[in-house]
């Protein structure tokens, strides 16, 4: 199994790539299963959960190309997928493939809306608490699906099609918006959804959806209203930057020192996470390039942030910023509002040197001068790359196990941060 092997000390400096988001690339190709038409999706991540919904979506009958590469293509720019759903030839997602990655679960919606059924295996993916489907259920039969729940499947049903609804979340959720909006786009009449999740990436299916034909307002924002068409077409989309993966970058040279663009970035997909960048001590600026961030090896001054949904502080950058506030100079508070049991990168980072102490869904971290050097485990995918941050401002060697976790999210990690001058390499075996 491979590992990473960090010799931290060293500060980061250069221009890293953005890559396209998984989050929203995943819903995106899932969008597919709508339309019998080619969607051609740019800046797509190489990312493992990328390679296993290809598997997913070609079991239902999806053909996928990648083209060749291009002449002046970078060494870092996304792929191109042409997806092409022309006939749907098995409604069933199964659950070796479906508990390997909770967003597959999604399929679901466009099944139902193009087909009139599904078989879809209820979720795993991170360990990171429940997240429940409770939610996106709820949304599909709003809109007139009958759901049943048969050994441990849900097996959904619309004979007649889906018709327009009024859908009120009881909670924000990123999962449910982009179920009910794949289910409304088909469905006959108009379809109200509230308290919507208002996250980029949903901003981003609504945008490709819009270029295949549907009729949607108000994404972006709690209230997103849809008018249903009775088809859709193909269209070419690229995929936004991925705000998870520049605010990691940005926490790793906040870390250790250094100067570098983050190229690509968009401030405005990242705002919260850049002001308490800038309440933390380092510099940020943004241009047409992208981001810059550095610190010049003043101390780091401590914070105290809630994650909450988009435009708050995100969860997916949590582990990142604890391991930063791991050398502030004080005491900070991250509390964890959205996910249960994501507090498991703690134990890890302990091991490194931090001083780290839980008081319910609360994490107070009591900065020290130094981290040092240690083998450490990675739990998820987010938890994973906060002992990579953390790796790179130890004393000594870090190794990071299970990284297979990181393969799911972030692209070429190593190559991106040796190229700014990080001690970084993989191990196989």
């Amino acid at each position: 199994m491979d590992r990473i092997r960090i010799t931290g000390g060293r500060p980061l400096t250069g221009t890293i790539p953005i890559s396209g988001a998984k989050n929203a690339a995943l819903p995106l190709m899932i969008a597919s299963l709508l339309t019998e038409e080619t969607l051609t999706l740019e800046n797509v991540p190489r990312l493992a959960d990328v390679a296993l919904l290809q598997r997913i979506l070609g079991n239902h009958g999806v053909d996928i190309t990648v083209p060749g590469k291009r002449p002046g293509d970078g060494q870092y720019q996304g792929q191109t997928l042409q997806i092409s759903a022309a006939r749907i030839v098995d409604t069933t997602a199964p659950y070796e493939l479906v508990s390997r990655m909770r967003a597959s679960f999604w399929v679901l919606a466009p099944l139902l809306a193009r087909v009139g059924e599904a078989r879809v295996s209820m979720p795993g993916g991170c360990a990171i608490g429940t997240r429940p489907v409770d939610l996106l259920l709820m949304a599909m039969e709003r809109l007139g699906a009958e759901i049943d729940i048969e050994g441990g499947y849900v097996v959904a049903r619309a004979p007649r099609g889906l018709r327009g609804a009024e859908i009120v979340f009881p909670k924000v959720t990123v999962g449910g918006t982009h179920t009910a909006l794949m289910g409304a786009v088909l469905a006959r009449g108009t379809t109200v959804i509230e308290n919507a999740a208002q996250e980029p990436e949903i901003v981003d299916l609504a945008a490709c959806l819009t270029k295949m034909g549907a009729r949607i307002t108000g994404a972006g924002t709690p209230r997103i209203v849809v008018e249903g068409v009775t088809r859709l077409s193909g269209a070419r989309h690229t995929v936004l930057p991925d705000r998870i993966e520049a605010g990691t970058y940005a926490m790793a040279v906040a870390m250790t020192g250094g100067d570098v663009l983050l190229e690509g970035a968009r401030p405005d997909l990242m705002q919260a996470a850049l002001d308490v960048l800038v309440q933390a001590g380092a510099e940020v600026s943004a241009n047409n390039a992208g981001i810059r961030v550095s610190r010049n090896g003043a101390w780091l001054e401590p914070v105290t942030v809630a994650t909450a949904p988009f435009p708050g502080f995100p969860t997916d950058l949590q582990a990142q910023l604890m391991a930063l506030m791991a050398r502030a100079k004080g005491s900070s508070r991250i509390t964890e509002t959205i996910f249960e049991n994501r507090f498991m990168h703690v134990q890890e980072l302990v091991r490194l040197g931090a001083h780290i102490r839980l008081e319910g869904d609360t994490a107070i971290i009591d900065g020290v001068e130094r981290l040092k050097g240690a083998p450490v485990m990675a739990t998820d995918l987010r938890a994973s790359v906060s002992l990579v941050i953390a790796g790179l401002a130890a004393e000594g060697e870090t190794v990071v196990h299970r990284v297979y976790h990181l393969d799911r999210g972030f692209e070429r990690l190593e190559q991106k941060l040796a190229a700014c001058g990080a001690a970084i390499e993989r191990l196989s075996g």
